[in-house]
This record gives C-alpha cells, sequence and structure tokens, in this order.
C-alpha cells in the first residue's frame, strides 16, 4: 500500500528529511517559454525545523519558525505546504 498524505497540521517530519509535498497553487514559470506557467503540486522538499530560529531572517519575512528547502530556488514557506509523504522507495 502506498504512503499517504499527512497534513502538516497533524505532524511534520524529522528535521532534513527530504520529502514530497502539497503546494496548491505551486505556479512555477518555464523556462524558455514567455509567459508560460505549469502548476506543479506535488514537489520534494527538505524539511527545515526551526529554520528562522537558527537562521533570523535578514528580510523580515519569517512567517513560521519552519522552513522548506527546496533544490535550486524553490524554497517555500511554511505555511505554503499542507501536505507531505516519504518519499517513494527506488525501483
Amino acid at each position: 500500500m502506498p504512503p499517504a498524505w499527512t497534513p502538516c497540521s497533524d505532524r511534520l517530519p524529522a528535521d532534513g528529511a527530504r520529502v514530497l509535498c502539497w503546494l496548491p497553487r505551486n505556479t512555477v514559470y518555464l523556462p524558455g517559454k514567455t509567459g508560460a506557467t505549469e502548476e506543479r503540486n506535488a514537489v520534494v522538499l527538505k524539511f527545515a525545523e526551526d529554520w528562522f530560529i537558527k537562521n533570523p531572517s535578514k528580510t523580515g519575512r519569517a512567517t513560521h519558525r519552519h522552513f522548506w528547502l527546496g533544490e535550486g530556488s524553490s524554497n517555500h514557506f511554511f505555511e505554503e505546504v499542507t501536505h507531505w509523504m516519504p518519499l517513494p522507495e527506488a525501483p
């Protein structure tokens, strides 16, 4: 049976865990296509517990103490992720 989505309000992953996250309305711009966008709701992110306690925000934008670290420039603020699940096992 595949893993189920876990609401962030119920439980959070371990600090540093890479998990599959659900981001409603996560619009990304497609490279090389002027103005073209696509919805990408499922994204792999790493959970960073107490990120803003350990790394105070220089911009003042710290809406929660936790943060989600992406690959490249795909970081997300804590409240943007609604659900998560463990990554599937490798084949």
